[in-house]
């Protein structure tokens, strides 16, 4: 009894790497692998999957390799068990028949200068740990954007809506944040899944303000936008932020652990021990979902709020979303995307969604 009693702790503990462990520009257990079964002249076929029958554009990354790929061709080609995409460019890399690769939202790798040609410069913030390394893109405006990206990528995710924002003037900083690559190591190794990583946040809120921004507006996904929700709610220079602009936004980290946990096979039984280990190594609090997204409403929002959410994010329920907004109806706004994976609510429909962001940030410039 004693053994399967401390078999059941590890396979736990194991489950709750998925999200505490999560690395960066690595796929989510959720997101399946796919292979390449052939290539042509801007067409690639893939695994026929529910992921691979997604419209929109998205990244498709591999081992040494980056390309983007567009919507399905239903006109190709094509076996039962295969799909045909749009082949829009090899970033890097090459795509061979029988390479394993998996979609991403992120459509650009490298730089801001690199990917998009935009000038910009690299800059250290001052953060609690230490340096954290981040993109500045200038612009005339003194309301700064502050991008922040979630589990499984990088600062590059704040490269598909970079030249959104520019042309709209809004100075841009895409933070790298604690567990990063260049930036410090947290002291346990671990996510925090944003209880601990919104310090970084109010770091760069400190930074903007002290060379010249008025206002803030924090964009994040997935466990960014967890991170912009409670620097909103508990940074001390919080009436510098205008507003946040939430894609996917992690809102229960129980239902979050779970669905990374169930993702990597753990058995139902285990999910309860999975979601105990991770409240052990990290440290995390009672589930926030009696927080900002509560039906109660204890911690009220400040600021308004856009949040751009799906039924179809398998890691971050969007009931909880469709539940803030419900209960804060003048505060906070909710664009429903459906047919979109976890913090790829941009992909489906980028000008659509450009387009929302951009009314809900008028006002706020």
């Amino acid at each position: 009894m004693l053994a399967a009693g401390a078999a059941s702790v590890a396979v736990g503990r194991l489950a709750s790497d998925a999200a505490l462990k999560a690395p960066a520009g690595r796929p989510l257990p959720t997101e399946p692998r796919l292979t390449v079964h052939r290539t042509a002249a801007g067409q690639v076929t893939l695994t026929r999957d529910l992921a691979t029958l997604r419209p929109g554009t998205y990244g498709l990354a591999g081992n040494g390799s980056h390309a983007v790929v567009g919507d399905v061709l239903h006109s190709a080609e094509h076996t039962a068990d295969t799909v045909v995409r749009r082949l829009q460019g090899v970033t890097h890399g090459t795509l061979a028949p029988g390479d394993s690769v998996w979609l991403t939202p992120n459509l650009h790798v490298g730089n801001p200068g690199t990917a998009l040609g935009l000038d910009h410069a690299d800059i250290d913030v001052p953060g609690e740990l230490g340096s954290l390394p981040a993109w500045f893109v200038p612009g005339a405006r003194d309301t700064w954007v502050i991008a922040v990206h979630g589990l499984g990528t990088t600062r590059e995710h704040a490269l598909n809506v970079m030249r959104f924002l520019h042309e709209r003037r809004l100075p841009v900083l895409a933070l790298a944040y604690r567990g990063d690559l260049g930036a410090p190591r947290p002291p346990d190794g671990l996510h925090h899944l944003g209880e601990t990583e919104w310090r970084d946040v109010d770091a760069a809120i400190r930074y903007a303000v002290r060379y010249g921004a008025r206002r803030v507006v924090l964009l994040g996904w997935s466990t960014g936008a967890t991170m912009a929700l409670r620097a909103a709610e508990r940074s001390a220079v919080r009436d510098r932020v205008a507003g946040l602009v939430l894609d996917s936004p992690v809102l229960s980290w129980e239902a979050t652990l779970r669905a990374l946990a169930r993702a990597r096979h753990t058995p139902g039984p285990l999910l309860p021990l999975a979601v105990r280990a991770a409240q052990g190594r990290a440290g995390l609090h009672a589930d926030r979902t009696r927080g900002p997204a509560a039906a109660d409403g204890h911690e009220r929002l400040a600021v308004p709020t856009l949040i751009l959410h799906g039924p179809g994010d398998a890691v971050a329920p969007w009931e909880f979303s469709r539940r803030m907004a419900a209960h804060q109806p003048h505060l906070v706004a909710l664009h429903t995307v459906p047919h979109a994976p976890h913090g790829a609510m941009w992909n489906p429909d980028p000008e659509g969604y450009e387009e929302r962001v951009r009314r809900f940030l008028t006002p706020l410039m």
